[in-house]
């Protein structure tokens, strides 16, 4: 993680042509030849940031109360993570946004960004997978972010339009120029997305606007 900070500030910092992986190696204390053991891109090393975020935002939904729906559990997660001094601070969203503009001008960058936003949603799948079992699935809880090879369909279906709802409203807001929290905030952007969804079967043979 000392890697993708350092990488993180440099891009911030000096903008992402202006800065070499030596730099990042250079930054973070480490020899070029170990940047490129763990990164094959000066791009790829702000992954791990990309996906500490959309990490915590996930796992949120599988610590949030058994008892909670799971609209009410994204909800949750949305308030614990998203919203500035509980997940991330405000002058962190701060360097979120700037790198989501970087990600605009670069499409390795953007790669990076995509490959994230994928894992996040597999990851999601799991752990809505998890929330949503009956004793007649007899699906234990599992820590890893594959524990069901073969997902229901409309389990996957879940999971991206939720990840959708909570990316769409992360990107939005470091499009604009509105601080991190308020009305405008990636938390307050995400809670209208999935407003806007209250119809959606959030679980299989639900019936729509249930």
């Amino acid at each position: 993680m000392e890697i993708a900070r350092a990488a993180a500030g440099l891009f911030v910092r000096r903008g992402l042509r202006a800065t070499r992986a030596e730099d990042i190696a250079q930054a973070a204390g480490i020899a070029p030849r170990t940047f490129y053991r763990y990164f094959a891109t000066k791009e790829e090393a702000v992954a791990p940031l990309y996906a500490a975020g959309a990490r915590r935002w996930a796992e949120a939904v599988r610590s949030a109360p058994a008892a909670l729906s799971v609209p009410e559990a994204l909800e949750h997660a949305v308030h614990h993570t998203l919203t500035p001094g509980e997940g991330v601070s405000a002058a962190s969203w701060e360097w979120v946004r700037t790198l989501m503009h970087l990600a605009d001008t670069s499409p390795a960058l953007r790669r990076v960004w995509a490959e994230v936003c994928r894992s996040s949603e597999d990851l999601l799948t799991s752990i809505l997978a998890e929330r949503t079992a009956t004793p007649a699935d007899n699906v234990a809880p599992h820590p890893h972010p594959h524990p069901h090879p073969h997902p229901h369909p409309h389990l996957r279906f879940t999971s991206a339009v939720a990840s959708a709802a909570v990316r769409v409203a992360v990107e939005s807001w470091a499009a604009g120029t509105s601080p991190a929290s308020g009305a405008q905030g990636p938390a307050a952007l995400a809670l209208r997305n999935l407003g806007a969804l209250r119809g959606f079967a959030w679980r299989a043979g639900e019936a729509a606007g249930a």
